[in-house]
Formats: structure tokens, sequence, C-alpha cells
């Protein structure tokens, strides 16, 4: 998900945070707020380097090499919906048919739904805890929706009846009569319908366009609640800022509207002889084979109407595999561009764009399939093979929201904008959806992860062509302020103002240096491509993030853990002084660094002399398990005119001014 109304740096208002090079393209790192003053050290090796930081051991769930155990398991939701759009009311009816196994070992006599339509209540817990000061991001107070429910109904095996139901908020507790036993399966059915809203907090709602509207659909449906071994049922209400943990399954889904709009949605569509004119067809067949963009539908087809199928009324139908969402989206006004996105495996996948008139052109959505080509084959090449037949870009109100194989981005997003929230919103593929963290409680898992691995495909596409390099330093004051806060606290705890922070900018970074400065490249990215590989299209907690990386890489990295995700710790690095053996220079130097504040990281220092040599030393975290102050004994030649802790600028050090020595000062 895109971030926006973000107040500690304006300039992200429109643009959101999509990476670490995008923050720093949109910032101007030379005018941070006042340097946050030098202090006595209070780092304590102790608490830093403790020998006790997992709060379990493995299990026969979890192992403690950080893969799933013998004995994981989480149970399965399939989904078969049917929906109609009624244009003139601004409203769904739909019918969901979700068969739902009980893979744990545990009988179940309840069952719990997630109804995330319910957040447009007025009544919602979304509004009572959304502060009209902070906008209407989470809370649309001008818009009273949620869902109507009709018929709801249960099968086991040949039995079927209406159970006894609750619905408290987001959420529904449908009580059996007899208990789901493990190994058993359940159908449920339920009737529902609700009214779509124009602004649906960043996540859905419809755009109107000079062509007709524009409706991006999605949380259409109930939605099973995740049962894991970790907390039993998961029943955090959907309040906005935490998003989404769901289970996997088959999705099929057929949307009838309209015949003169077009749709798109996650999954294969299945019916394209039904519902494409020829010259249609063969313009998206020839796109299956292209490496460049291909018309499909153009902005002369939009205004003269052309339909698709036949009759006033069109069903379109959809399947997709192994997911735990569909989101789909509908319009009359839809340009529809396509290219062949070149996958590793040789699998056939498609790139595709739709956006209205007013999006169009080179600095606009012209170029969206190509940004979604580029995007999906880097991070299918560098982390895992992306798992969808098909990545749909649409153009609408939401500013960037991310579903399987179709993502919503702001239509009036252009350029480097356009790139990054495209680059961002499907990278979310890799975070939360082929690996399955929950996001409701650890925003981090997923958007920082996507926030860092967005920094790797800026790097890649087209040589950098929306690289920024940036100044780590200027950003400082914003990651260690006095306002900010852990980055474990669940999403809706950390304060609205900070959100950007703790749950994108700052754990993006940490993986950059805990990969650049820590482990290095290599050991990196093979322990990074285990986690993912070990845990894809399962459910992750942040200890078998931790345990993973570990293993793989070979190191404790509880400190780092320790500093950057559970605590809000911060970095000053310095260097003290530089005294000479015997006062003679050529005999060696003692430089003495200090680390005065709790977080410990790898030291580089670039030492100068007078006779004109320059040298590096690189030191690991461990010279700070002895205490605040570390001796470096140095063979100088010369006497030594400056040393510099981090001269790169690679750290957020809070107190750059204590970074350089230099002699006579």
């Amino acid at each position: 998900m895109k971030m926006s109304n973000l107040k500690f740096l304006p300039s992200i208002l429109f643009s959101g945070i999509i990476s670490i090079q995008a923050w720093a393209q949109q910032t101007n790192p030379a005018t941070p707020p006042a340097p946050i003053p030098a202090q006595v050290s209070v780092y304590d090796q102790h608490e830093t380097f403790s020998p006790y930081f997992y709060t379990q051991n493995g299990n026969e769930y979890r192992s403690a090499s950080g893969i799933p155990g013998p004995k994981y398991w989480q149970n399965r939701a399939d989904y078969s919906i049917h929906a109609q759009l009624d244009t003139s009311k601004h409203s769904l009816d739909g019918g969901v048919i979700i068969h739902y196994k009980n893979n744990s070992p545990d009988k179940l006599p309840f069952l719990w739904l997630q109804l995330d339509q319910n957040i447009y209540k007025l009544s919602s817990r979304s509004v009572a805890t959304t502060q009209s000061t902070e906008g209407e991001r989470w809370a649309n107070r001008n818009f009273d929706g949620g869902y109507t429910l009709g018929k709801v109904e249960v099968q086991m095996g040949t039995k079927a009846y209406t159970p006894s139901y609750l619905v408290n908020d987001t959420r529904m507790k449908i009580d059996l009569a007899e208990a789901l036993l493990p190994g058993q399966s359940i159908e449920i059915r339920i009737q529902y319908n609700f009214r779509i809203p124009e602004y649906g907090t960043d996540r859905m709602g419809r755009l109107n366009t000079k062509n007709g509207w524009i409706y991006e659909i999605a949380q259409w449906y109930p939605r099973m609640e995740v049962y894991d071994d970790i907390l039993g049922w998961n029943t955090l209400p959907y309040l906005g800022a935490g998003e989404f943990y769901l289970e996997y399954g088959d999705l099929d889904y057929a949307i009838t509207l309209p015949s003169n709009m077009l749709v798109v949605g996650s999954g294969s569509l299945l019916n394209p002889q039904e519902v494409l004119n020829p010259n249609q067809l063969a313009s998206f067949e020839k796109a299956r084979k292209s490496n460049t963009t291909v018309n499909i539908r153009s902005e002369e087809d939009v205004i003269q109407g052309h339909t698709f199928g036949k009759g006033a009324m069109n069903t379109w139908k959809f399947k997709i595999t192994n997911a735990r969402d569909v989101a789909w989206s509908a319009s009359k006004a839809f340009i529809w561009d396509a290219a062949k996105i070149n996958l590793p495996s040789g699998k056939p996948c498609l790139a595709q764009s739709v956006y209205p008139a007013e999006s169009k052109g080179s600095n606009g959505y012209g170029r969206s399939t190509e940004y979604v080509k580029g995007a999906i084959e880097f991070y299918s090449k560098q982390l895992f093979e992306f798992p969808y037949p098909n990545a749909t870009n649409v153009a609408g109100i939401v500013g960037g929201m991310e579903y399987p194989g179709i993502v919503f981005c702001g239509s009036k997003a252009t350029g480097g904008s356009l790139w990054g929230v495209t680059s961002h919103e499907f990278g979310h593929t890799w975070f939360p959806m082929v690996v399955g963290s929950n996001e409701r409680k650890y925003a981090w898992m997923d958007e920082g992860f996507n926030t860092f691995i967005n920094t790797l495909a800026d790097e890649d596409f087209n040589h950098g062509e929306y690289l920024r390099k940036m100044n780590i330093y200027g950003f400082a004051p914003y990651i260690f302020g006095p306002n900010t806060e852990s980055s474990l606290n669940i999403p809706d705890v950390i304060q609205f103002n900070t959100l950007g922070i703790e749950a994108y900018f700052k754990p993006g970074l940490a993986l950059t240096l805990l990969r650049n400065q820590v482990l290095g490249k290599d050991r990196f990215d093979q322990s990074f491509r285990a986690y993912i590989a070990n845990w894809a299209f399962k459910h992750p907690s942040p200890n078998d993030f931790f345990h993973c990386m570990e293993n793989n890489a070979g190191e404790d990295l509880s400190w780092y853990w320790r500093g950057w995700f559970i605590n809000n710790w911060k970095i000053d690095q310095g260097v003290k002084s530089v005294d000479y053996i015997g006062n003679d220079p050529s005999k060696g130097s003692l430089i003495t660094i200090q680390n005065f504040e709790k977080m410990a990281m790898p030291v580089t220092l670039e030492i100068k002399e007078t006779n004109g040599t320059t040298n590096r030393l690189e030191l690991p975290a461990e010279v700070w398990q002895r205490g605040p102050n570390w001796v470096i004994h140095y063979n100088s030649s010369s006497a030594i005119v400056s040393v510099t802790i981090d001269p790169d600028h690679n750290l957020p050090d809070i107190h750059p001014e204590n970074n350089i020595w230099k002699s006579g000062k």
C-alpha cells in the first residue's frame, strides 16, 4: 500500500513512500530538522548483545532453523463468488460460497469471518478511532455503507442449516451445530450487498472521468479470518492502518454488469471469446507474444462506445489459484494496453494497464505496461517467480493498493512517481502475497520488506532511470526523532504521522544496511531468497524471519533485530582521539572511537596522513561488545591529518558532527 497524508515530510503528501531512493528524490536532506545534540554515552553492551532474545524455542510447527516444522499446518479457504454491479445505484449484490478446510489439530466449534466493508459504517470502530484532524484516510465520514447480509447457510456433509451468527463491527462469528473436526471441511454460503463509496479509505472506490466511472472493487466479499498455531483465531478489527491476514486457496468469480464496461481482475479471464470482439481478441493474443506494449482498446474505441459481448448485460469470469484474495476493476472509460512478461521458467504471463484518457501519454500511463513488465521481471529474477498469469495496473481514485495480480494506482501519477508506485504495489506480490505474513499486526514485514526490494528495482530498471543518490545522514532526525516508535508495534497503535517511518522507511533501510554493511550482498541475498522460498504461501512470524536469516547467514543477529525492529534505539558513532605510540607517528597510532547510543553497527574509518596516504578500516559490530569505547592500533607512517567514521554517509547517525577528528582541533 502506498503511504500518503504523511505530515513529517510534506513533499510525500502526493507521491507517497515508494522506496528509499524515491524518498531521497522527493526530499531535501540538506535541510533536515536541527541535529540532535550529542550526549554522554548511554550504550550498554550487556543489553545490546544479551544472549536472551527469542521468547520460545523452535517446535514441530516452526523450526528454530527458520523453516516450517515437520507438523506445520494452515487451514484453507476456497471461494466461488458471483456479483452484479448496479451502476445506477453504485452498489454491488453478491453471493459467496466458501469451502473451508480445517487442517489444524484442533476442533473448531465456531468460525470467524472478516466483513471489511463494515469499515464504511458510520458506527464503525474505524470512524470512532480516527481523529478528523488527521484527515479521512481510514474513515469516510461522508458515507454510511457496509454489508447488508441476506441468507447465511452452512453445510457439512449432507446437512445444511442456518447457523446462529453474530456480527461485531468488521467481524462475523458463526456458531456451528457440530464442531469442525481436524481434517473436515465445511461450506459457508452468504448473500450480501453493499453500496460502493467514492472514497474507499485508500483501498477501493470509484472515480468519475469524462468518459465514465472507474470502479476499483476490493474487500468485496466475506473472507475467512486466519486460524493459526500462534494465536488461534486472528480477529483484530479492521481499523484501516492494519491491512490483511488471509488464508490461501483457489478463487473463481463472475462479475455481471453493463456490456459497455471492460473488466480486469485477479487471475485468468476464463471467457475471453464471450466478452471480447475479434479485433480485441487478436490484439490480446498479439500482446501475449510481444515484448513491447500493444494497444488492445484505444481512446477512439472508448469514445465510439464499443461494447463487450452481446446484449445489455455481460458476465466476466475469472479464476486464480493458490492466492489469498481477489480484486477487480471495471469501466467504460478504460484504454487497455498489454505486453508479454518474460519469467525465468518461461511460463506465460501478461502485463496489462487500464486507464482513462486523462491519464494517457508517454509521461503517464502510456508507459505503465513497460513499468509493470520491468518490475515483475526483476522481482521474479531477484526473489521468486511471479505466481500469477497476469499483472494488471489500474489507474483510478486509489493512490496505491495491491491485490494478487492486480494493483490500483493513482490516475494522476506520472514519470518517476508512476514507476515508483507501480513497482511498490507489485512488489507486494512477494510481501505479503507470496510470503503470507500478518499485515494487521506486522506492517514492517509487508511494507518495510517491500520498500527494501523497491530500492533494488530502482537500481535495475532501465539502468537506473529513476534512481537518485541520497544522503542517509539527512534522514537520521526523522528515523530517530523524539516521537518515533518501535516498528514492532501494530500499525493501528503507531501514531499516524510516524507510520510511514516505522512501517516503511526504517525497516526498509534496516534491510539495506543489513545487506550492505553487515552481511554483504551474497550472504544476504541467499538468506533472503531462502526465507521467501521456505515461507512461500505460508504464514511466517517475525521469529521465523529472524531465525531464517541467522541460520542461512551463519550469524547471531539478535543485536541487530533489537536495535532496528524491537526497540527504538539510535545510532551515534564518533571519533574521540588520536594518540601516537611514544609520541612518534611512525611507530603507530592509537585511534579511540566511541558509541554514544544503544545501537551497535559496524564501523568504517577513513584515515588520512600527512604523507598523502589514505587508508580505510572495516570493523565488525563486535568491537562494541567490550563497551562504548574501542581503541584501534593503526600502523601509521606519518602524522594523521584526519580520521572520519562512516565517510560515505551510509549510516543515519544522529550526530554527524563528532564523526570527524582533525589534527590541531
